[in-house]
């Protein structure tokens, strides 16, 4: 490969990765900023509260406009199952790049 080439090709790969940085980098800061919401989902799932909020929806004592995923049982699962995986995932990624 010529010189010439070369540099273009290295250009390419570090403009690319530099984009890639930068998202990730704003992705987390995101990410780290729900920490609590996720701990306090947690907590409430499957909580004595979740259960009596889960019946009372169940029995039509909700307004009828209140938006209730969070009553969802597969909803909230999903969300907290996918927020472990990505930890994990996470983890396994650091731990390779080391």
């Amino acid at each position: 490969m010529e010189q010439t080439e070369r540099i273009k090709e290295m250009e390419l790969r570090m403009d690319r990765a530099s984009a890639a940085v930068m998202e990730f980098s704003a992705a987390l800061d995101k990410f780290e900023a729900i920490k609590d919401d996720i701990a306090r989902l947690d907590a409430y799932y499957g909580s004595s509260d979740w259960h009596r909020d889960f019946d009372d929806d169940q029995a039509g004592l909700l307004p009828e406009g209140l938006k209730r995923g969070v009553l969802s049982e597969d909803g909230l699962w999903n969300l907290l199952s996918d927020y472990r995986e990505l930890t994990s995932r996470l983890k396994d990624t650091i731990l390779s790049m080391q």
